[in-house]
């Protein structure tokens, strides 16, 4: 009897790499039946470990670089390559992350997506011909300024002044001269990972929703929020490019809105350009079981998360799905029937009165027990299934 299990897990924050989850898991079901066949895939969304679960999972390479960090001063890097070195996959957080500053160094006025921008430039002078980059985890609100500026784009003022390029300019910002864009930019194919949709300004924009955990006072926050509005009104004007209402332009604090704009970047959700990218679809088509998860299972799961794309690419070919976290906080009550038909069972490995803090310390011993006991209940299942079937 065919036993095909694919395990597409996202990463514990603070615990395991999704790869790490994935191949404890794995072990975990093989303990317990060795003649499975077992395939690892892991997954992101297009957050911190999106390289690295990319560059693992499908045997590329890492570039080290040194960049611009948030504050301006410089910060070791790097990218990933994969597909024979034709893509690059970048985070923005490894240049311009949260991160890198400490508490009083956060000011989302002041931080800047420049070595983003340099980041890009590398690895398309690496010979990267197509670019992913994920852009979770950002210590800034420049709405790609910076970047724009690391190639090869220019921000004035209305006396003509050049602008640096980061938060503190958006309102300043009247004219842009993209005329000097690196030529090598041109023709390269960019896709922006989005873990969340918010537009570029307003209530639920860039700097009302994420500009307070980078450091902005409510004061900054109006300022960032008129800016962001200010630099769309200029880019409407100078570019002919209309990025008021994008999905996912208030990402990375404008960034989403900024590389669209600047770049030409496509923006989609993450866990979808992840899936595409690992030939997710491919490996589950003839599988008995799918296995995903991430560190914290909740209601936002349900908005775009990894584990959620994953699902509903099983549900395509009717297969069922469980998810093993590292916790489960879903209020069941305010999801969608839908969605939660999605999900065949949630479970995590967190045990009565066990804080977080040793969940996470002991993550892969208790990982790989709560996958045990999983795994007995399903080849159980799955052989009295396959007794009847015979009789």
């Amino acid at each position: 009897m065919k036993n095909k299990i694919v395990i597409a897990c996202d990463k514990y924050k603070g615990s395991m790499s999704a790869m790490q989850v994935c191949n404890i898991i794995k072990d975990a079901f093989l303990e317990v039946n060795c003649q499975a066949e077992i395939v690892v895939s892991p997954i992101a969304d297009g957050g911190e470990g999106t390289v690295e679960t990319l560059v693992e999972s499908l045997n590329g390479q890492y570039v080290k670089a040194v960049v611009k960090g948030p504050s301006g001063i410089k910060t070791n890097s790097q990218f990933g390559l994969i597909d024979n070195g034709k893509t690059a996959v970048i985070e923005m957080s490894s240049a311009s992350g949260l991160w890198l500053l400490g508490e009083d160094e956060r000011n989302p006025m002041l931080t800047t997506t420049y070595g983003t921008g340099q980041l890009i430039i590398k690895a398309i002078e690496a010979g990267a011909e197509k670019i992913i980059i994920g852009i979770g985890g950002s210590a800034t609100n420049d709405g790609g300024m910076g970047a724009a500026n690391a190639a090869g784009i220019k921000f004035y003022d209305k006396t003509g002044n050049l602008l640096e390029g980061c938060g503190r300019d958006l309102l300043s910002v009247h004219r842009i001269d993209s005329s000097g864009i690196l030529e090598k930019i041109k023709g390269i194919s960019i896709f922006v990972a989005c873990d969340v949709d918010n537009p570029l300004y307003g209530k639920n924009g860039a700097a009302y929703i994420y500009a307070p955990q980078k450091g902005a006072d409510e004061y900054m926050v109006k300022l960032l929020d008129k800016g962001l509005r200010n630099l769309s009104v200029v880019i409407k004007k100078e570019l002919k490019k209309d990025i008021r209402k994008l999905k996912g332009g208030g990402a990375a604090g404008g960034l989403g809105a900024g590389l669209s704009a600047f770049f030409g970047a496509e923006l989609l959700p993450g866990a979808g350009i992840i899936i595409k990218a690992t030939k997710l679809e491919q490996k589950i088509k003839d599988a008995n079981l799918i296995i995903t998860g991430e560190g914290a299972m909740d209601n936002q799961t349900f908005y775009g998360k990894s584990a959620y794309g994953v699902a509903l690419l099983a549900k395509k070919y009717n297969i069922p799905v469980i998810t093993i976290n590292g916790s489960v906080n879903i209020d069941y009550k305010s999801v969608i029937k839908d969605n939660l038909s999605l999900f065949n069972g949630n479970f995590d490995i967190m045990q009565r009165d066990m804080s977080i803090e040793y969940a996470i310390k002991n993550g892969q011993k208790l990982l790989f027990s709560a996958a045990s006991e999983i795994a007995r209940f399903y080849f159980c299942i799955m052989s009295k299934a396959f007794s009847r079937e015979k009789t």
